[in-house]
Order: C-alpha cells, then sequence, then structure tokens
C-alpha cells in the first residue's frame, strides 16, 4: 500500500460511515487489504486496478462511491468510523 496520509483515512472513514456498525470492522480490513493490491498491480503492470485504483486507501474507499460528506472529528459516529480505520491499519502492519 501506498503511504497513508490523513485524507486517506477520512476516505476510509467515510465509506464505514456507509455501512452498518457491525459491518464496519470487516469493511476497514477489506478497504486495506484491496489497497494493498491494487498497489501490487500498479507496480506490476504500470497502471491503477480497475476496481480498487492506484494504491492509496483513499482509492480503495473512493471505489464505494458514493461516500457521505465528511463529518466534523467530535461526530461520535464519525470519530468511530476514524478510529476504526487507525485500528484496521494498525493490525495490517502488526501482522506484516
Amino acid at each position: 500500500m501506498r503511504p497513508v496520509l490523513s485524507g486517506d483515512v477520512s476516505a476510509a472513514a467515510r465509506a464505514l460511515l456507509a455501512v452498518p456498525a457491525s459491518a464496519r470492522g470487516s469493511l476497514a480490513k477489506r478497504l486495506v487489504i484491496q489497497a494493498e493490491a491494487a498497489d501490487q498491480y500498479r507496480r506490476k503492470l504500470g497502471k491503477a486496478h480497475p476496481f480498487w485504483g492506484n494504491g492509496t486507501l483513499m482509492a480503495a474507499a473512493l471505489g464505494r462511491c458514493p461516500l457521505p460528506a465528511e463529518r466534523r472529528m467530535d461526530d461520535p459516529d464519525y470519530a468511530e468510523c476514524f478510529v476504526t480505520v487507525l485500528e484496521a491499519l494498525r493490525d495490517r502492519r502488526n501482522a506484516i
């Protein structure tokens, strides 16, 4: 996966907002895996993956359009989604 920036986490958190709370953890993990796979695809073939983008977490999340609008960081639901994305990134990094 390409380097993760705050915009990547925000886009992924917005994708999580679009699904029921019970599905958010698995979606966060799936987005991280898709971004990793897309980056491998990009490095091997020299072009973006047709569904998961260029290897960024943002591109993987934006593939699930339309995303809800970004919310304020003090919105409890959005903050929880943000944390879920960060945990998925941490867990994936620890697994490698």
